[in-house]
């Protein structure tokens, strides 16, 4: 039996996606995120009632985002260990506007993200290169969206790009 050229490349297709996805969601070694105190975040103290959102839901994506964003910079042998010590997703829930807004995230550039964070920059040798506090802040993040991206988490991984855009040697 013979395979249709469509089948054969649907199959490709699936096996490149699932190579890539797996590649996705392995960790690198030379990066590691923490959060602290998550449970205290703004964004955790937002949640409650009809809005009550697994922390999960956009912590754990985050931290991946970060650890493979903030690989891509680092020379070989370095290290990088990030404390988020504070999010603020974008967008508010108003209650005002009634019942069928209960789960509506209105984002404006009133409520733009926000990421607090902690970091230290290891050399090749183990020795501190760098080491501070950071808070990602983008008032013009509204203008820096595309209208078809539907990532829930698009503004807060903007803040990170934006972070990490200067390099490891300007963090």
């Amino acid at each position: 039996m013979k395979s249709s050229p469509l089948f054969r490349f649907l199959c490709l297709a699936c096996l490149a996606l699932a190579s890539v996805t797996a590649w996705a969601a392995t960790p690198p070694d030379n990066v590691s995120v923490r959060y602290k105190d998550p449970q205290h975040f703004t964004e955790a103290r937002r949640n409650f009632g009809l809005h009550l959102v697994r922390p999960d839901a956009y912590l754990e994506p985050l931290r991946t985002y970060i650890a493979q964003r903030a690989a891509r910079i680092l020379a070989p042998g370095q290290r990088l260990d990030i404390e988020v010590t504070d999010v603020v997703r974008a967008g508010q829930y108003e209650p005002w506007r009634g019942p069928d807004f209960n789960d509506v995230r209105i984002i404006k550039d009133i409520y733009p993200p926000r990421i607090d964070l902690n970091f230290t920059l290891y050399g090749a040798d183990g020795k501190v290169l760098r080491e501070g506090s950071r808070k990602l802040r983008d008032a013009a993040f509204l203008s820096r969206s595309s209208p078809v991206d539907q990532d829930s988490l698009r503004y807060e991984k903007s803040l990170i790009d934006l972070w990490l855009r200067k390099g490891a040697e300007k963090l």
